[in-house]
């Protein structure tokens, strides 16, 4: 479920409670989280509701200034009208985590063997260490570039770097990746194992 910047932040105040969205399935689910740019969100509830079930009080908790404006907002298409009760949870653990890059030996082994069994179950193969030596060596550089660089398109390169970026290893930029201090860390380990 994608939320814009805004709309987190008001999430984060408690501003934002229930969000409406079309879906033709389920695109969040009651007690899960949703990791968004900004940070965790829990949903609470996700029900289907009919436009004539949209009250004055839902639009106001979901940032509308009128009914109106919220039906107008979901005319976009005619899949089923889902409401979806949300709530802050906190701030991405992924940032701290990456930023954590005093690493005992016992945790960098951890974080290999990780690796190690990402690159065994991947169909791929080994990837990871090709992804985090791309990354490094082309910081700030457009997925897509990396992607060919890698041989592969930028379809299957993103979810991947998602993988490695839920370890704390890298970070999105504006532009493309970087390298966390923790993935710095973690790529320097692997060399020197070689």
């Amino acid at each position: 479920m994608l939320i814009k910047d805004e709309v987190i932040e008001r999430i984060r105040t408690g501003e934002i409670t229930v969000l409406f969205r079309r879906w033709s399935r389920p695109g969040a689910k009651a007690g899960g989280t949703q990791m968004t740019q900004g940070g965790v969100v829990g949903v609470d509830s996700v029900a289907v509701v009919l436009e004539d079930e949209i009250t004055s009080e839902d639009a106001a908790a979901a940032g509308y200034e009128s009914r109106d404006v919220l039906i107008e907002n979901l005319n976009y298409r005619e899949d089923p009208i889902y409401r979806i009760g949300v709530r802050w949870i906190g701030e991405d653990p992924r940032i701290a985590l990456r930023l954590s890059d005093d690493l005992s030996e016992e945790e960098l082994a951890e974080i290999i063997a990780k690796l190690h069994k990402m690159d065994r179950t991947s169909k791929r193969g080994a990837w990871t260490r090709s992804y985090l030596e791309v990354i490094d060596s082309m910081p700030a550089t457009y997925s897509g570039l990396l992607a060919n660089y890698l041989g592969i398109s930028q379809a299957d390169f993103k979810p991947w770097v998602r993988k490695l970026k839920a370890l704390g290893l890298t970070e999105s930029l504006e532009v493309g990746y970087r390298l966390s201090p923790r993935g710095e860390r973690v790529l320097k380990a692997l060399d020197q194992r070689k």
